[in-house]
C-alpha cells in the first residue's frame, strides 16, 4: 500500500513555491523591465491578478476539469470547488483513481492541487507579454477566465491526466512543453494578431526602460524553474534530480548560444539577449527534464537558443506581427523544438519500472511521431480556441484601450498610478 513520504511532501511543496515565485515577482519583473516606463504599473498588475484569478478559478473548476476522471478530452464536474478533497486528505493520492491508468503517489491530495494550479497561474501570465501596452484590464480577466477553462485545462487533461488522449497514446512532457510552452506562445501570437501592432509599432523607440529588473526578473525565473521542471517527478528521487541538472545545462547553453548569435550578427552581445536566451533554454528542456540526460540537454539548449533568436529577430521581422515581448519566439517555439526534441532523446532507464525494466519512454521515431502528433493538436486547438474567445472577449467588453488611452499609458489610465 502506498504511504505518504514526508521527503517528497517537502520537495514538492518547495516545488511549488518555486513554480509560484517564477510569476510573482519573477514574470512580474522580467515584463515591467521590458515595456515603456508608462506600462510598467499595468504589465506587473497584470501577472499579480492572474495569480488571484486562477487561483480561484482553478479551485472552482479548474481543476476538476483537468484532473477529473471524465473521458479522453476532457475531465468532469466531480471536483468542483475541490469536491471532496476532505475525504482522505492526509492520505496518498492516486491519480486517476479508478481507473485503468491509475497512477498512485506518496503525496497528499493538496499538495498535487497546489503545485498544478502554478501551473495554472503562470502560463497565461506569459501570454500577457504578447498584449502587452495595448489590452484593456477587464479583457484580460475575461479572456484568462474562459481561456484557463476551455483551452488550458483541456489541454492539461490531455497530457497529465492518466485518462486524456495524448497520455494514452504515451505522449513525453514532463513539465509542459505542449500544455504550458507552446500553448502560451500560440495563443500570444494569436493575441498579438487579433489586437493589432502597437501605435507606433516600427517607427518609434519601444526599447526596454529598466533591464535591471528584467534581469531580476529573469534570474528569478531560472532559479524557480528549478521547482517547474524537477516537481514533476512528484516526489525527491534521482528522476528529479536529473531534471534539476539537466535544467541548468540547457539554459546556460542556450544562453550562449544566443549570445553569440547575437555577438556575431549584430556585433555586441546584449544583456536582453542573454536573458532571452536562457528562458529559451528554460522552455525547450521543460518537456524533456525528467526524459533526457546532459549531453542531449546541452544540445536542446544550444539549438533553441539559436532558433528562439532567429524567430524573435528574423522571422518576427518578415512576418511584421508585434508579439510585443516575445512569447511565441521564445516560449511557441522553444517548447516546439523541446518537445519533438524529447521524442528522440528520451533515455529509457529514466521511466524503468518493474515491469518494464528497459523504460516506459524510449526515443525513437515511434516516439518522435506522437510527439510531432502532440505538437500539431496543440497548436491548432490553441489557435483556433484562442481566437474565438478573443472574439467572443471583444463582443463582451472589447479588447483593446483606445488610441489616446494607448499613447497616454496605461498605467494612467487603467490604474490611476504611475511610476515617477
Amino acid at each position: 500500500m502506498p504511504h505518504i513520504e514526508a521527503g517528497d511532501v517537502a520537495w514538492v511543496l518547495v516545488c511549488t513555491v518555486l513554480v509560484l515565485l517564477m510569476t510573482i515577482p519573477g514574470l512580474a519583473l522580467f515584463y515591467a523591465g521590458m515595456v515603456r516606463k508608462k506600462n510598467m504599473l499595468a504589465i506587473m498588475m497584470q501577472s499579480f491578478s492572474l495569480c488571484a484569478a486562477m487561483t480561484v478559478v482553478w479551485m472552482v473548476a479548474g481543476y476538476s476539469l483537468a484532473f477529473g476522471n471524465g473521458n479522453a478530452w476532457i475531465g468532469d464536474f466531480s471536483r468542483l470547488f475541490l469536491n471532496g478533497l476532505a475525504d482522505g486528505w492526509d492520505q496518498p493520492f492516486t491519480l486517476g483513481a479508478g481507473t485503468p491508468n491509475a497512477q498512485p503517489t506518496t503525496i497528499p491530495e493538496s499538495v498535487f492541487i497546489m503545485f498544478q494550479m502554478a501551473f495554472a497561474i503562470i502560463t497565461p501570465a506569459v501570454v500577457t507579454g504578447s498584449c502587452a501596452d495595448r489590452m484593456k484590464f477587464s479583457a484580460m480577466l475575461v479572456f484568462f477566465t474562459l481561456w484557463s477553462l476551455l483551452i488550458y485545462a483541456p489541454l492539461a487533461h490531455w497530457v497529465w491526466s492518466p485518462n486524456g488522449w495524448l497520455a494514452v497514446m504515451g505522449v513525453a512532457d514532463f513539465a509542459g512543453g505542449t500544455v504550458v510552452e507552446i500553448n502560451c506562445g500560440v495563443t500570444g501570437l494569436v493575441c498579438a494578431l487579433v489586437l493589432g501592432k502597437r501605435l507606433g509599432y516600427g517607427q518609434e523607440n519601444m526599447a526596454p526602460y529598466n533591464l535591471t529588473y528584467a534581469v531580476i526578473g529573469a534570474c528569478l525565473l531560472w532559479v524557480g524553474w528549478m521547482g517547474f521542471n524537477s516537481g514533476g517527478a512528484l516526489g525527491a528521487n534521482g528522476r528529479a534530480g536529473m531534471a534539476v541538472l539537466v535544467t541548468q545545462i540547457a539554459a546556460a547553453g542556450a544562453t550562449m548560444s544566443w549570445t553569440f548569435a547575437e555577438w556575431y550578427l549584430r556585433g555586441k552581445p546584449s544583456v536582453l539577449g542573454a536573458i532571452s536566451g536562457a528562458v529559451a533554454g528554460l522552455v525547450a528542456i521543460t518537456p524533456a527534464a525528467g526524459f533526457v540526460l546532459p549531453g542531449p540537454a546541452l544540445a536542446i539548449g544550444l539549438v533553441a537558443g539559436a532558433v528562439c533568436f532567429w524567430t524573435s529577430t528574423t522571422v518576427k521581422g518578415w512576418l511584421g506581427y508585434d508579439d510585443s515581448l516575445d512569447a511565441f519566439g521564445v516560449h511557441g517555439i522553444g517548447g516546439i523544438v523541446g518537445t519533438l526534441a524529447t521524442g528522440w532523446f528520451a533515455f529509457g532507464p529514466l521511466t524503468a519500472t518493474k515491469e518494464a525494466p528497459a523504460g516506459v519512454t524510449i526515443g525513437g521515431l515511434q516516439l518522435l511521431g506522437v510527439q510531432g502528433l502532440a505538437v500539431a493538436a496543440t497548436i491548432a486547438f490553441c489557435g483556433i480556441g484562442t481566437w474565438i474567445l478573443l472574439k467572443v472577449t471583444d463582443a463582451v467588453v472589447g479588447l483593446r484601450v483606445s488610441r489616446d488611452e494607448e499613447r497616454e499609458g496605461l498605467d494612467i489610465v487603467l490604474h490611476g498610478e504611475q511610476v515617477f
